[in-house]
């Protein structure tokens, strides 16, 4: 008996598919490209594609980072004055002002000295070697003015310096880091009540100092 002939395969629906997988991955590099990076999820998807490759060296600098900087706090007598928090970049580490600065100074106090040689230790890790730190001084929307600094702009400078100063006496290479000045105008808690009013204790919380980690996945 005479064979027949096998039917071609009808392979046309995969430039359909193909056009379909083209236009979804234009618009996952769209969403990418737009969207705020966040740092913390990236290394988390990095570490389950590391796992799902079987690749055996699945560090997560970030999360050790942030362990490590929860045991210098703890081991600190001024662990009520401080704060370990993240954002889209990394890490955010918040020092009360009035803790570490006298009103209107620059001069770390030694509660403060203590706490950043245990921080500038930390940082110093060879797995932190590529991390960068961007140190902010934060003060109140109360008028000041003295003859070394004519205002909060000078001041919340000088103490984010003096910071910067302070970690690369420490060893820190100052290519990683940057000393930002910023007033009054990112206050976390408001100065000012409905009516106007000054809230002391804002105040108070508004003034600090604050340095943003952020790593790197090299």
């Amino acid at each position: 008996m005479k064979r027949k002939p096998d039917e071609p395969i009808d392979e046309s629906w995969m430039n359909t598919y193909g056009d379909m997988v083209t236009l979804l991955l234009c618009f996952f590099v769209m969403m990418a490209t737009v969207s705020k990076p966040d740092l913390a999820l990236f290394e988390q998807i990095q570490a389950s594609m590391n796992d799902a490759l079987g690749d055996k060296k699945n560090e997560r600098p970030l999360q050790l980072m942030k362990a490590d900087l929860e045991d210098d706090i703890k081991s600190t007598d001024i662990s009520d004055k401080l704060s370990l928090g993240s954002d889209s970049q990394g890490l955010v580490l918040e020092m009360d002002g009035d803790t570490f600065f006298n009103q209107g100074s620059t001069e770390l106090s030694p509660t403060a000295i203590a706490f950043l040689k245990r921080v500038a230790a930390t940082l110093l890790s060879e797995r932190y070697k590529n991390f960068k730190y961007s140190v902010e001084g934060h003060t109140s929307d109360e008028a000041f003015s003295s003859p070394q600094f004519p205002s909060n702009w000078e001041l919340s400078a000088a103490r984010a310096a003096t910071v910067v100063r302070f970690l690369e006496s420490r060893g820190i290479p100052r290519v990683r880091m940057q000393a930002v000045g910023l007033y009054d105008v990112a206050p976390k808690y408001p100065n000012l009540d409905p009516y106007g009013e000054p809230i002391p204790n804002n105040r108070r919380r508004n003034r600090r100092v604050v340095i943003h980690i952020e790593p790197s996945f090299q």
